[in-house]
């Protein structure tokens, strides 16, 4: 097996790395390798500091954005790292390579009132009682309350949810499992989902996925993206968000409601309080346009 092969088996089964990250590690080291080879380079155990980073220099003058450069400096730093505890490399070199910080930029989230008005929305095209119709209004209810990632959401199983304590299971990046609390709204849409609306659209194959596509097959990323973007398109005035922007407006108004930092970074599964951190700046934002518009001497 040649040395990419190896590492993906090690992403895949060691690190357990969703797909998609998996292949983008190894289009990076491959594009990594290629750039070595036209350096003369002949193996892996040649790599060194000044090839990483004039590998990174020369992509940085092809003008790829800093967050790109950010997540290629990481993927060649796990490659080095891998290289070195195998035995494939004496050291460690990319170790000390640094990276340019990416610019951090939330989208815009929803209001308190435009979020109610894109669940009523959503409840309002499913009062016939049509099982996907009970099915969004579900999903949109779950995402809103838990702030869960849209690919956590389509992973769920029907027993991932507990109704007796309203909290469901999630499994997140890297296989981290999480409990998160929903409140009875969810509660109620999960219920007529599970009752009346899932057992209209399961099929023999559908196993235990919660939520199903029209075929009975458990609901991919790109269905539930269409959704959000359709739904918000009824709430006038409303950004055009995806479910990624449901995970950033969940957050914010549970600081705005008075949550600690803590409390969210648990509940959204960041392993870093600083990515959580972020969102102070979104309601500190709001609370300054706030003032400005009401305060007399703003």
């Amino acid at each position: 097996m040649g040395v990419l092969g190896a590492y993906e088996r090690h992403l895949v089964a060691e690190r357990d790395l969703a797909p998609h990250t998996v292949k983008a590690y190894l289009a990076d080291i491959g594009g990594l390798l290629d750039h070595a080879a036209r350096y003369g380079l002949e193996g892996v155990d040649e790599l060194d500091l000044r090839t990483l980073r004039s590998w990174l220099a020369r992509q940085q003058s092809s003008g790829l954005s800093r967050t790109t450069l950010a997540r290629r400096a990481t993927a060649a730093r796990v490659f080095t790292g891998w290289l070195a505890r195998t035995g494939r490399a004496r050291a460690d070199v990319g170790s000390s390579l640094g990276s340019p910080k990416p610019h951090r930029t939330l989208p815009d989230v929803l209001r308190v009132d435009e979020a109610r008005d894109l669940i009523a929305a959503a409840t309002e095209l499913a009062d016939d009682g049509s099982p996907v119709g009970l099915r969004d209004v579900a999903m949109l209810e779950l995402l809103y309350a838990t702030g869960m990632r849209v690919g956590e959401l389509c992973a769920l199983d029907v027993d991932d949810l507990d109704r007796d304590r309203n909290v469901v299971r999630v499994f997140g990046k890297g296989r981290k499992e999480r409990t998160i609390p929903f409140g009875a709204p969810a509660a109620v849409a999960l219920d007529r989902w599970t009752v009346g609306g899932r057992p209209q659209l399961a099929r023999p194959g559908s196993g235990g996925a919660l939520f199903l596509g029209a075929r009975g097959g458990r609901i991919d990323q790109r269905a539930v993206r269409t959704l959000v973007h359709r739904r918000l398109a009824d709430v006038p005035g409303a950004p055009d968000l995806g479910p990624h922007g449901l995970r950033h407006t969940a957050a914010t108004h549970l600081l705005e409601g008075g949550a600690d930092l803590r409390s969210v970074q648990e509940l959204l599964g960041h392993a870093s309080l600083a990515t959580t951190q972020r969102y102070t700046h979104v309601t500190t934002d709001r609370l300054r346009r706030a003032y400005q518009q009401a305060h007399p001497r703003a």
